[in-house]
């Protein structure tokens, strides 16, 4: 016998996250540059990303302060209100993985940019920007941009708790149908 609805937590918890599902986040983890130095003349750095209780990581790059890793990471929002935490590591062998440092970011910004008619606008078009503060960890202005029929937003993110070190990163939103997103 098949039951009618998802009896274990697990999956009501599933069920809801889907019913408030706005959508999907891509971000592209591009590169890291002037990392902090963790073994003895390199690092071995991979990015983990958090939002809520989703924990996405990229591969490890060997011996690289300057990495190359454009990967794409995908988040389920169904807060869009929800800080995401992007921390990097050093891969280790033998012990635990040192902390490189880490960043914190919202797509508030790039959510609102999501909701306005921007189907007659030409690509390139500038929706909004955001500049360096101390309460956000932008190494520089970060606009969100109307771009092939898409809303992106390229976000360099200097990591804290560390003597140097920055991310860039691009965000783009993916539409699911039959969403509310």
């Amino acid at each position: 016998m098949i039951p009618d609805a998802p009896t274990s937590p697990r999956s009501v918890g599933r069920l809801l996250l889907m019913e408030n599902l706005l959508g999907l986040l891509r971000i592209r983890i591009v590169r890291g540059v002037n990392l902090a130095v963790r073994d003895v003349r390199s690092s071995d750095p991979y990015v983990v990303v958090k939002m809520g209780k989703q924990k996405l990581k990229t591969r490890v790059i060997k011996k690289d302060v300057n990495p190359v890793w454009n990967e794409d990471l995908t988040l389920s929002v169904s807060d869009p209100n929800l800080p995401i935490k992007l921390t990097v590591y050093d891969h280790d062998t033998f012990s635990k993985d040192d902390k490189m440092g880490y960043a914190e970011f919202d797509i508030k910004a790039f959510m609102e940019a999501l909701k306005m008619n921007l189907k007659n606008l030409s690509s390139g078009t500038t929706i909004t920007r955001m500049l360096p503060a101390r309460q956000n960890c932008l190494a520089e202005e970060s606009c969100v941009v109307w771009k092939d029929g898409k809303v992106v937003q390229d976000i360099y993110l200097r990591l804290r708790n560390v003597e140097c070190g920055e991310v860039e990163i691009q965000l783009q939103w993916i539409n699911l149908p039959n969403f509310k997103g």
